[in-house]
């Protein structure tokens, strides 16, 4: 459409053609002052197709964002009714435009000169537009006061603006630097401000020098002997028309001779085959051309040559280089016709994709328009009169300092050196941290104390050892500033997620005061709090604005009428130290020390190092108990790039957790069922999704982690750690994700698929949402989250009881033998052979001198039905006692180690006449593990588990062992030497006598952890004697303790230990049901003659038993509490 002169166009309608079924639903606008350079028009910076009609009668108007300024519009059909035709009404929307045009052939410029002086509140502007060919060029050079300048050149298609001082300043400082590929044809609207506010020295324009350097100075130009080639329009000065001046003053402007057609090579199908000229000479001809690209490789032209006897033939694309062409004079460039004979033209390379233009063929310019009209040569999938190259790395759309490299469709970021990953290096390639995630702060190395109870984060600063300051009269104050290692950004974000943070800060003086009086001028203070921080008047450990220290806290300074130690002016050695916990006002910036000047005060100061610990976020949760209830946030700005993260747990199959809608665009993220998540949106494209199928149900009342990412290129999904999903992005399609509603969590706007069950730890581009604190405030939603340890109980290890918190859960160790967050961390020490621990179970009532009148029911109220003891020992030693078990009733459990021949044996002795042996392999040193527990009542298990059972170094085996009666009395519990040996045979009695040479870990007697508790709870019934030293005995817990734990139950088919084959199964076999046959007689005998032992003892104790109530106690879970005396003195029985 020839629109008759430059006109500015505000918008384009179309309609279908009337009364029929012809209209487009897609269609490229196209724009162009010549009617031969054409432009295309770009919505959000990508290539795009406006959107058509869906009938014939509705009127589609597409608003411009910006104005065009153009005489001519093209629009190209892309897609129409598929039962009709190409068919539209078109109207055109704009106002006439009236602009002063000059052209520059490179020797002609304008110089103007200011005649007069602008006020200093004047606000200096020039602005101007231009379009040229050449890539490299001055538009203009402006001369302020005091030799200062101001160039603005176009180099390499860039626009760069230098400031110059002086005649020493040859390359001058650049400002800025903006555009790419602006040798394109087309206008491009340039304005230059210069205000008072500027920091560029350049003071009021002088002389202004327009597409050369007219300089009357000794400044060497930016870029000497380039001027403009090209158009300027309406250039002006402030309100002047420089143009309109020039036209009536100034004879040097001439006229641009011609203005070159461009043609695009797209894809793989783009193709231009041009004819030869039969005036040519059958031995030369030269071929000149111009081309942009951005792929690295690409078949630009390809032709026969002739070849005689003696002559070599060449193939090369040099400019200005002469070739002998064939007799057929047919030029493909790029590609090859997809018909004819695939001889004449083959294409060995990849197609070239990009621009070319000045065609010259023996100095013959090929008019692309007779190619375009079909009149000259032959052509496919061309963009003939237009340069439809885009720029797709300005701006670069890569993150955190990625570099952008491009090809002809698309483009790449390479993050090798930017510490992130990804399409678009948005995502950290470390571990993610709850500081910043994928938010501007970049990866930084930070010193982690892993060996207290928390995790503690050390940033270290400049100064953080003691510092002694002496006297001096001739300085008044001592002042010290201290630089952090970290980064000002990550500094403030630590301080602001973590939990808790403290720094010390201490003083030690000596005739120097502190704050001298409560009412009085602080002689000393210090500045903390992010930025450049605020004065504080408080000491470590005190409270803010108090002026005190901590002493004055708590009421026990030196000097009861002063609030510090130091003010009390003592000549003498004193100190104010304290923890500075107000996250507000850390970290410590600098430090001012007063009273210094005095003959004999002395001080000494010390700034730790700032230490935080915890995230309050990861806990930060909220419930949703109704499918109705959500919560909601401002608008999510994640244009170009948009990750999120979180955590859920539920028990339904469905539900929608996050949503947040635009006019067309939108973006959401659901569970579609029990075992798919699905991530959908729209940027203009059309919908969008990706889908996550799980193996397992996601809705088991279990956390389960969500991360979401969607960028320019791709979109990523992925839960737990099954694999990521991706989809990637259209090529050249809309980019920018456009929301304008708010965002909605927990449910939709129409409250329908909302969401039950808690959802945490929610980030939105590094930014963690307050979830708690928002929920406080919307009905049907609660802040945090119930039921912690369903989901994280498993990690509490070794009998660790897993406890409910608000804000998350904790191990309760106290039960386990272990230590540590998660009872994970074995509790062992170093063995000598007079090393002796003694946990006491129940201590006796006061016992008169003659005990044999007392009753026996007053110390027999600890009755055990079932042990179970686990431990783990080392040593060389052989034999040794490991453990022993005593009661009141001279009943014990004794396990020990014991050398028979070239065999080492582990006993389980109860009672004297009940042993329980089983052999170990011949080593230097053991590292054994035992778990075993006596209970009732499957004799004949055990004697197959003691014929078949081996131990190496690696295994864990539990063992069941038959007792049908009652352990009594308990008295306590003895690990390495046992002192007292009453009741003891006199084998084992010199075995207790030898104590134990080793270490023991883990050992755990019922709900009890003697070993434990002497190392760490001091204050438990537990006596030390001897050398006892905490040690790792040289092994370490394993991770899973479980993870090679063997459970023997009593299933039909006993499957012997370590997988011992038929034969050995068989041999053990025949040897357990002797054994069985002959320990069953044995059992049998001597159940008779304890019988009748019991009888005489029971006759005893019921003459002298006494008609009170026994007192209970009941031993952790596996202790029972009689409510009488016991009658019978029990025996063990295997």
């Amino acid at each position: 459409v020839d629109l008759g002169r430059r006109t500015q166009i505000t918008a384009v309608a179309t309609q279908g053609r009337y009364g029929s079924s012809d209209w487009l639903t897609a269609y490229l606008l196209m724009f162009s002052d010549t009617g031969h350079n054409w432009r295309q028009h770009r919505q959000e910076d990508s290539l795009g197709a406006f959107p058509g009609n869906s009938n014939a009668d509705t009127v589609v108007q597409y608003k411009l964002q910006q104005p065009v300024i153009a005489r001519y519009l093209r629009l190209i059909p892309l897609d129409w009714n598929p039962t009709g035709r190409i068919g539209l009404r078109l109207e055109i929307y704009g106002c006439r435009y009236t602009s002063d045009v000059a052209s520059f052939d490179g020797s002609s410029s304008l110089v103007y000169r200011v005649n007069r002086r602008p006020s200093w509140t004047a606000m200096e502007v020039i602005s101007l537009k231009f379009k040229t060919l050449r890539n490299s060029g001055t538009l203009f050079h402006a001369e302020g006061q005091r030799d200062h300048s101001l160039s603005l050149v176009l180099e390499k298609g860039k626009l760069l603006l230098y400031h110059q001082q002086g005649s020493s300043s040859s390359s001058g400082k650049l400002l800025a630097s903006l555009g790419s590929l602006l040798d394109d044809q087309h206008w491009h609207h340039i304005k230059l401000e210069k205000t008072q506010m500027n920091e560029c020295e350049f003071q009021f324009l002088v002389q202004l020098s327009v597409a050369a350097v007219r300089s009357h100075g000794l400044q060497k130009p930016i870029l000497p002997n380039r001027n403009f080639h090209g158009c300027l329009e309406n250039l002006l000065y402030g309100d002047l028309k420089l143009i309109s001046l020039a036209k009536q003053n100034n004879p040097q402007v001439t006229v641009l001779n011609h203005v070159s057609v461009a043609v695009t090579f797209t894809d793989s199908l783009s193709f231009l085959q041009l004819p030869g000229r039969t005036s040519w000479s059958p031995s030369f001809f030269l071929l000149r051309l111009q081309f942009r690209t951005w792929n690295k490789a690409g078949l630009l032209l390809t032709f026969g040559l002739r070849c005689t006897m003696g002559q070599l033939c060449v193939s090369d694309m040099h400019s200005d280089k002469k070739f002998k062409p064939s007799n057929k004079f047919l030029f493909p460039f790029s590609g090859c016709p997809s018909q004819g004979s695939s001889k004449e033209c083959r294409n060995p390379f990849k197609v070239f994709q990009g621009c070319m233009r000045l065609l010259t063929l023996d100095g013959q310019l090929v008019d692309l328009i007779k190619v375009q009209q079909r009149l000259l040569g032959n052509y496919s999938d061309l963009q003939i009169d237009m340069c439809g190259i885009v720029d797709r790395c300005s701006p670069s759309l890569c993150e955190h300092g990625g570099r952008c490299t491009q090809s002809w469709s698309t483009f790449h970021c390479n993050c090798s050196s930017s510490g992130y990953r990804g399409a678009t290096c948005h995502s950290s390639m470390y571990e993610k941290s709850y500081v910043d995630g994928s938010g501007p702060i970049r990866p930084q190395l930070i010193y982690c104390n892993m060996t207290e109870g928390s995790t503690w984060m050390v940033i270290q600063h400049n100064n953080t050892e003691f510092t002694t300051v002496q006297s001096s009269p001739e300085i008044n104050q001592h002042v010290a500033h201290f630089d952090y290692s970290s980064e000002e950004p990550l500094l403030a974000a630590i301080i602001r997620q973590s939990e808790h943070c403290e720094q010390e800060l201490s003083y030690h003086c000596r005739k120097s005061r502190l704050f001298n009086t409560h009412e009085g001028t602080p002689f000393s203070w210090w500045v903390g709090g992010l930025g450049e921080g605020q004065i504080q008047t408080y000491w470590g450990g005190a409270l803010p604005d108090s002026r005190q220290c901590s002493c004055g806290l708590q009421d026990n300074c030196l000097d009861s009428s002063h609030y510090c130690n130091c003010d009390a002016d003592f000549d003498q050695w004193t100190d104010d130290s304290g923890l500075l916990t107000l996250k507000e006002t850390l970290p410590v910036r600098s430090l001012v020390l007063g009273d210094l000047q005095r003959p004999g005060s002395q001080a000494a100061y010390r700034v730790g190092p700032l230490r935080c610990h915890g995230d309050k976020n990861f806990w930060n949760a909220a419930f949703f108990d109704k499918e109705t209830s959500y919560l909601h946030f401002p608008t999510f700005h994640g244009e170009l790039n948009a990750d999120i993260s979180f955590l859920f747990k539920t028990t339904s199959s469905s539900g929608v957790f996050l949503e947040n809608l635009g006019i067309k665009d939108f973006i959401r993220i659901e569970l579609s069922s029990s075992s798919e998540v699905v991530f959908s949106f729209d940027v203009g494209n059309g919908p969008l999704e990706v889908r996550v199928q799980t193996s397992v149900p996601l809705n088991d009342d279990r956390w389960h982690s969500v991360r979401a990412e969607r960028n320019v290129k791709e979109a990523l999904l992925r839960v737990d750690d099954f694999p990521t999903a991706t989809q990637e992005a259209p090529v050249d399609g809309l980019v920018h994700l456009q929301l304008n509603s708010q965002l909605f969590i927990g449910g939709t706007a129409s409250r329908q698929k909302g969401f039950l069950g808690c959802i945490r730890s929610l980030q939105l581009n590094g930014v963690t949402l307050d979830l708690e604190e928002r929920a406080k405030i919307t009905p049907g939603v609660r802040p945090g989250c119930p039921g912690h340890c369903s989901s994280y109980g498993s990690l509490c290890q070794n009998e660790g009881r897993c406890v409910e918190k608000t804000n998350g859960f904790s191990c309760d160790c106290g039960q386990s033998a272990f230590t540590g967050a998660f009872c994970h961390q074995e509790v062992s020490a170093t063995f000598q052979s007079m090393t002796s621990i003694t946990y006491i179970l129940k201590e006796p009532y006061e016992l008169s001198r003659n005990a044999s009148a007392l009753p026996s029911y007053i110390y027999t109220d600890i009755t055990l039905r079932g042990e179970s003891i686990s431990l783990s020992f080392r040593t060389s030693q052989s034999p040794a006692l490991l453990l022993h078990v005593s009661s009141f009733h001279r009943e014990y459990l004794t396990l020990l180690i014991n050398k028979q021949g070239k065999d080492s044996q582990i006993k389980l002795q109860v009672e004297p006449k009940a042993k329980l042996t089983w052999m170990l392999p011949q080593k230097n040193k053991m590292y054994l593990s035992i778990n075993f527990t006596l209970e009732a009542p499957y004799l004949t298990y055990i004697i197959i588990v003691i014929m078949m059972f081996q131990i190496d170094q690696n295994s864990r085996e539990d063992f069941n062992l038959t007792s049908d009666v009652e352990f009594n009395s308990v008295k306590c519990l003895i690990l390495g030497r046992v002192r007292e040996s009453d009741g003891l045979d006199s084998e084992l009695a010199e075995f207790a006598s030898l104590g134990f040479t080793g270490c023991l870990s883990g050992v755990r007697f019922n709900s009890i952890s003697p070993l434990k508790a002497a190392l760490l709870h001091p204050d438990s019934p537990v006596t030390v004697t001897g050398p006892l030293l905490q040690s790792s005995c040289g092994f370490s817990s394993s991770e899973n303790p479980y993870a090679a734990e063997t459970t023997h139950s009593l299933s039909g088919t006993r499957e012997p230990v370590n997988a011992i084959k038929s034969d050995s199964a068989l041999i053990g076999g025949v040897i357990a049901v002797v054994i069985f046959v002959t320990v069953a007689v044995l059992a049998v005998m001597a159940r008779f003659i304890c019988i009748r032992k019991e009888t005489y003892q029971n006759q005893d104790v019921k003459e002298a038993q006494p008609e009170e109530d026994s007192h209970e106690f009941q031993l952790g879970s596996q202790a029972d509490s009689p409510s009488g005396p016991s009658e019978n003195h029990k025996e063990y029985f295997i």
